[in-house]
């Protein structure tokens, strides 16, 4: 369901599985917040550790940015240098990120055996 139609449901902000289900959607907000997570990073810095096209980077970045997700700060120099790190909320996110750290390492774990790749 999209994030206007929870609105108008009274869903997003109500109930906690909606609320986070729309700020996390898309397959790259989950490893932008991973990524930040560990400090401020520029754009580039970002870009590489994750391998997104600029494009699609850009519109995550701002979503998670109108979110109160994540902070993009522009410093006045030449050439222009932009750092975007995690909010107070954002980094509030960080013990989830742990917990689907090891869910994730236990199902490799799961699929390996599964697949006899674990012998």
């Amino acid at each position: 369901m999209k994030k206007d139609k929870c609105e108008k449901a009274g869903q997003f902000g109500m109930c906690p599985y909606v609320t986070a289900q729309q700020l996390l959607s898309g397959k790259w907000a989950i490893l932008i917040l991973h990524v930040l997570a560990d400090g401020p990073k520029r754009f580039n810095q970002i870009q590489k550790e994750i391998d997104i096209t600029q494009a699609t980077l850009t519109t995550h970045l701002k979503n998670l940015e109108s979110e109160g997700l994540l902070t993009r700060l522009v410093y006045p120099e030449v050439p222009l240098r932009v750092e975007y790190s995690l909010t107070e909320i954002g980094r509030e996110f960080a013990p989830v990120l742990k917990s689907i750290e090891v869910w994730g390492n236990q199902y490799i774990r799961y699929l390996r055996e599964k697949n006899g790749a674990g012998r």
